[in-house]
């Protein structure tokens, strides 16, 4: 496979399926491409017959961010986190606040150059603990994403991603032997909203979910509730029970308050008693670490599963307070899920 910009990797596969048209198999959408046409996500082409990314080492938004804003609360607390995008997505949800970009061709948006290795360079030189893929769809630059995590590892940083977790088995699985931490989106619980809403599908999204937690990559969940079209409580109790079956009780979620933006500008802003009222269904159907997010509120510290003891305080993006002992509860001794070292 040949790319704009080397070095390669193992790009998920395209394969020539006969008049230069190339099926893209990076994603649940698998675009059918004929010569120079580019796929859904806007990033990626068909050059006689091969596919090509426009956007290897062209990140259009880079930052150093505590790795809370990800949000990450199970993962190097207090850290901070060289975080990049593109353009692109592999979603249309119509909520999007980072729209300007996620929606965007490579045209249309500023970019710096910068290859793997000076994002890894970047990450050290500012004191980052780890690498976050996150902003738009990581998924778009995946080419991108897993040779940065490869040298990443190499240079004792730790990967992670925030995503939307719309992208196929095989080059997820291939992603996670590089890959430390995943935060992913679950947008709701019914197959209308994906529909409707984001222009995708809820299976692969499920499917996503179960192989990170397969491949050992640690996982949290951030879901935002939207007044009337997610914010059903028993949907929510359903998507509960369904993480505590599938990827189990102790996978922190984050239920982020919604902002009105980009083509969803008709709905109020979350009350917040419905992410209280989100909160403690959540609670009460059994997850033992759930936090609230885009609102100050005592659901975003961290608290003992096993005692109930303040382990991380948090205020906002900042931990004020961090009790743990080798990643145990200092009261009872309990071991909390999380990577903390």
């Amino acid at each position: 496979m040949r790319f704009l910009r080397p070095p390669p990797s193992p790009l998920p596969a395209r394969y020539n399926i006969g008049m230069s048209k190339v099926k893209c198999e990076l994603c649940p959408t698998e675009c059918v491409l004929g010569d120079y046409e580019v796929g859904a996500c806007r990033v990626r082409v068909n050059r006689g017959g091969e596919l090509y990314s426009l956007v290897y080492g062209k990140p259009c938004s880079v930052h150093v961010d505590p790795i809370e804003k990800k949000p990450f609360f199970h993962f190097l607390p207090g850290t901070k986190a060289f975080s990049i995008a593109t353009v692109g997505c592999t979603l249309g949800c119509t909520f999007c606040q980072n729209w300007e970009i996620s929606q965007a061709r490579p045209e249309e948006a500023d970019h710096l150059d910068l290859p793997p290795a000076d994002v890894v360079r970047g990450a050290l030189a500012t004191g980052c603990r780890s690498v976050t893929f996150t902003y738009t769809e990581p998924t778009v630059f995946y080419e991108y994403m897993y040779d940065t995590a490869v040298l990443a590892r190499e240079a004792g940083l730790m990967a992670n991603m925030h995503s939307c977790g719309y992208i196929n088995e095989r080059p997820l699985r291939d992603l996670c032997r590089h890959l430390d931490a995943a935060d992913i989106d679950l947008k709701a619980f019914t197959e209308d909203f994906y529909g409707r809403i984001c222009g995708g599908r809820l299976r692969p999204v499920l499917d996503a979910i179960v192989t990170l937690r397969e491949e050992g990559v640690w996982l949290e969940l951030t879901n935002l509730v939207i007044p009337t079209l997610n914010d059903d409580l028993k949907k929510v109790r359903q998507m509960c029970k369904w993480i505590i079956s599938n990827v189990g009780e102790h996978t922190p979620i984050h239920f982020s308050r919604f902002f009105p933006h980009y083509k969803l500008k008709n709905l109020p802003p979350t009350p917040v008693q419905t992410l209280l009222n989100v909160y403690r269904t959540a609670r009460e159907a059994g997850l033992k670490y759930v936090y609230l997010g885009n609102m100050r509120s005592l659901a975003e510290s961290t608290y003992c599963h096993n005692c109930g003891s303040p382990l991380i305080q948090r205020v906002g993006y900042h931990v004020v307070a961090n009790r743990l002992k080798d990643g145990h509860c200092p009261v009872c001794n309990a071991s909390i899920p999380g990577v903390w070292a």
